[in-house]
């Protein structure tokens, strides 16, 4: 949602009334997107960048969120019908006490649906996302849930507020800017996501979005396995085995370095190597489940009850 200060100052009227208009387009966008059959959307409705304009226009939007997060639950009969999961994306505690209890009313009733999500940021930043990202990593090794070990780029992804939605196909700016303005950074990297820029938001028409839219074998060598007078080695041009006979005459039967290798080594192997990895996964899985339940937990204090 961007160009609506722009576009409030070209037609003289008040910033107010250009967010106003913005979301009232914004509306008829989500119901193009609903008919083109686009299961997600994803929009920046206020980023922690904007706390730093005038109070006055920052509390004029904190009013327009509740206004609309209060229409959503009036229209909760319209959103369980079509399947609409609201997801609210962002630090939410910077948010007035109210309007995270408005937020947390529609994102609670529609958190079972599958056809279709909307995700809306507030109070976000891809930086802050990130880092938020990185320090609950930290806190999850603090409290032992996962090692260090176990962080990785696809564990910091699934820490992400974005998380576990799959990364945007199409990022369109609206007001015609091309920077990005701290939106989606992680997730725009993805070779599967086309960048454009169009025209104000306020300006478009159901045209506008029709147009944008191996493993290496083992190696063994032991000198003192078999006793004394036995060597096992493995050489670049095959698999040789030397035995010498042992004092009392008796010859030990050819052993093939194969059979050695797959009977006992590649199975201790990935035995070690399927232990490790149900491990890792299983404190991945608990520590992903305890962020989830905080969550959970956040949303029931703040909106105790769903009317």
């Amino acid at each position: 949602m961007d160009g609506n200060r722009r576009f409030a100052k070209k037609v003289k009227c008040e910033r107010s009334k250009g967010h106003e208009k913005g979301f009232e387009k914004f509306t008829e966008v989500l119901e193009w997107c609903f008919d083109l059959g686009i299961p997600e959307v994803t929009v920046y409705a206020f980023s922690i960048e904007n706390f730093k304009r005038s109070q006055e226009e920052v509390d004029g939007l904190m009013e327009l969120a509740r206004q609309k997060f209060d229409r959503l639950m009036e229209e909760k009969e319209m959103i369980m019908k079509h399947g609409v999961c609201v997801r609210a994306l962002g630090d939410l505690t910077m948010l007035p006490e109210d309007l995270q209890r408005s937020v947390a009313r529609v994102v609670k009733f529609s958190k079972n649906n599958i056809k279709a999500t909307l995700n809306v940021c507030l109070a976000y930043t891809s930086r802050h996302e990130i880092s938020n990202a990185v320090k609950l990593m930290a806190e999850g090794v603090e409290l032992g849930l996962i090692k260090a070990s176990d962080i990785s780029e696809s564990l910091l992804e699934k820490c992400l507020y974005t998380s576990p939605s799959p990364h945007p196909d199409m990022l369109i700016r609206t007001s015609g800017e091309v920077r990005f303005s701290d939106f989606l950074l992680w997730q725009e990297a993805s070779e599967s996501c086309k960048t454009k820029q169009s025209q104000a938001e306020l300006d478009w028409e159901l045209q506008c979005v029709l147009d944008e839219m191996a493993e290496e074998p083992v190696s063994v060598s032991n000198g003192n396995s078999q006793g004394p007078n036995t060597r096992i080695a493995c050489e670049q041009n095959g698999t040789t085995t030397e035995e010498t006979p042992a004092t009392n005459g008796y010859h030990r039967p050819h052993t093939n370095i194969h059979n050695v290798q797959d009977l006992i080594i590649k199975p201790y192997i990935q035995q070690r190597l399927e232990a490790y990895r149900e491990s890792k996964q299983s404190r991945v899985d608990r520590f992903l489940a305890h962020l989830d339940n905080r969550q959970v937990e956040y949303l029931e204090r703040i909106c105790p009850k769903v009317m």
